[in-house]
């Protein structure tokens, strides 16, 4: 189900997708408190309809303002211990990694993930965009459920 929140206008469009990381020293005092703060922290969404209707509201935080939109939590997709990987598993990400040009680091390392948690894996997607993990490490890539975590 998806959660009425405003966003920066930057963000507002379909299929964009943020990790909320809560509340701004900028937000005290404002008007739309309320309206911007209602998600989760550390939680991962993707915007899935901007409301277009809507007015453009003035923001200390986004120099662009902000603009209503409905969005859902996201998937997140992440490198795994290969041994763990199987769709209804549970699954910890396999700790920090320093080669930040690999080409999977990103899913090492995946934005809205934290390594000391625990996380449902959705979907095995295969194997990770790497030829060769420079760190030894077997890995499959897979889908983190969205409302999990």
């Amino acid at each position: 189900m998806a959660d009425l929140t405003l966003i920066g206008t930057r963000l507002a469009e379909v299929d964009t997708e943020f990790v909320y990381t809560g509340e701004a020293e900028a937000c005290a005092g404002c008007p739309y408190r309320n309206q911007c703060l209602n998600l989760t922290a550390g939680v991962r969404y993707r915007v899935v309809s901007v409301r277009e209707n809507a007015p453009l509201l003035d923001c200390a935080v986004h120099d662009e303002g902000v603009r209503a939109v409905e969005v859902e939590p996201a998937p997140i997709r992440a490198n795994v211990p290969s041994r763990n990987a199987y769709a209804g598993s549970r699954a910890r990400l396999d700790g920090p990694c320093p080669y930040t040009e690999c080409p999977s680091h990103e899913y090492c390392e995946p934005t809205g993930a934290a390594f000391d948690e625990e996380y449902r894996i959705n979907t095995v997607i295969g194997d990770p965009p790497h030829d060769f993990c420079m760190l030894g490490r077997e890995l499959t890539l897979v889908e983190f459920d969205p409302n999990d975590g």
